[in-house]
């Protein structure tokens, strides 16, 4: 629960960004490619912090990590509302909030794959649904707190509500299962290597080192898709409420379709995340990156309020699908005694991603006044999303020791 819980609260805060777009590109008069690029700064310092952060989680467990992020996330959020200049912007908000919020994904996955096997799937369903919750809750009371008072208040009144949350929950936090004399579930008592069923294949390698993981292609592919998908949903994030206000609709409204996308993707993480491990996890994902890519394309027609509600619905369920079945892949992959560095290690495809899509989205904005193009690319990525999942496979490392099953 508390992994849950800090991924609501650090979701929440960095998926809020679009809510705060068209202010920040009033107050600071810049082009749409220029705010967007404060977003995507803040993405490229996450990959940074996502890796040293893994190293810092696998060596000295979750409790200093999570209690240094709720410090820089709250001096950070703080700081931006007091920013007077643009290039302040790169400093307060990017660079701080990156150290703050970077190791997030890495480390609530991370941990929550450490504690749950049998049931992992579920596990990270159900915690991967904090970030659609977060969305949900956050992005319409940041839209509240800026139409009542404005941007700067919004940002003071997020910091002062995040930073004692995260650092509380981070006091809750373990390691391993083993810190509190149990097991994670699904294991046997007499077992001696951590593995995981799947349907198609019954000898699992296990514990690979991240320079071992570095030797498969599976990494690589994984590393893509995380990269691809990324640039989708995050040019989505932060430019679907100034796309919705573009055509007319109320910024409130606007709103609500970003946090539909968020509502509805958590039940996708909890079907998805149930049905995983019943029946693998590459089958579900492509489906859900195929989903995506559908929605992206009905998106460049959409014009009325209803048509982008059915586009959040589509989009938001194969968003959530997503991400519990390609995070259960990487821990079925490569075991979980290296995962918070692998995992941060592949955050760096998720930060280039995120760096990209609302760039890209803000540049063919700026040159074309629509976001046709972008939404093409978008679907684009989504498709070769679903083809690299495809390609991954259980590849094993000759220098991991494994033993099958008997």
């Amino acid at each position: 629960m508390a992994c849950l819980f800090l991924h609501t609260v650090i979701g929440g805060t960095s998926y809020s960004f679009g809510v705060f777009f068209k202010s920040l590109e009033s107050e600071f008069d810049l082009t749409r490619a220029t705010t967007s690029g404060v977003f995507s700064a803040y993405m490229l310092l996450c990959c940074v912090f996502a890796i040293s952060g893994g190293w810092v989680l696998d060596r000295y467990g979750p409790r200093i990590v999570t209690f240094l992020m709720g410090l820089f996330t709250g001096l950070s959020l703080l700081l931006t509302s007091l920013t007077s200049s643009s290039w302040q912007l790169f400093i307060n908000y990017s660079f701080l909030l990156a150290i703050g919020t970077g190791t997030g994904y890495t480390m609530v996955m991370s941990t929550t794959s450490r504690w749950f096997e049998k049931k992992r799937g579920l596990a990270l369903g159900i915690v991967s649904s904090g970030a659609g919750i977060g969305i949900v809750v956050v992005a319409p009371f940041a839209n509240y707190l800026i139409s009542t008072f404005d941007w700067h208040m919004a940002y003071i009144v997020m910091g002062l509500i995040a930073a004692p949350i995260i650092i509380t929950l981070a006091m809750l936090l373990r390691k391993n299962p083993s810190e509190i004399g149990v097991l994670p579930d699904g294991v046997k008592l007499d077992s001696s290597e951590t593995r995981v069923n799947d349907k198609t294949d019954n000898v699992q390698p296990v514990n690979f080192s991240l320079v071992q993981a570095f030797r498969t292609r599976s990494f690589w592919f994984l590393g893509t898709v995380w990269l691809l998908w990324s640039l989708c949903l995050h040019l989505i994030l932060t430019h679907i409420v100034p796309h919705v206000t573009d055509v007319g609709i109320s910024t409130t409204e606007a709103a609500l379709v970003l946090g539909l996308i968020g509502g509805i993707s958590i039940p996708g993480r909890l079907i998805m995340g149930v049905v995983s491990d019943m029946i693998g996890r590459k089958t579900l994902a492509i489906i859900c990156a195929l989903l995506q890519a559908g929605a992206m394309l009905w998106l460049l027609w959409a014009q009325d309020l209803w048509m982008f509600y059915l586009f959040a619905v589509v989009y938001g369920f194969g968003y959530g699908g997503v991400d519990p079945p390609t995070v259960a892949l990487i821990s079925d992959i490569f075991g979980v005694r290296s995962l918070g560095v692998i995992i941060g290690a592949l955050v760096v495809g998720w930060a280039i991603g995120a760096a990209i899509g609302p760039a890209v989205g803000g540049f063919i904005f700026d040159v074309n006044k629509s976001y046709s193009m972008a939404f093409l690319i978008g679907a684009l990525a989504m498709l070769g999303t679903a083809i690299f999942v495809a390609l991954t496979k259980r590849e094993v490392d000759r220098n991991v020791q494994t033993k099958e099953h008997k």
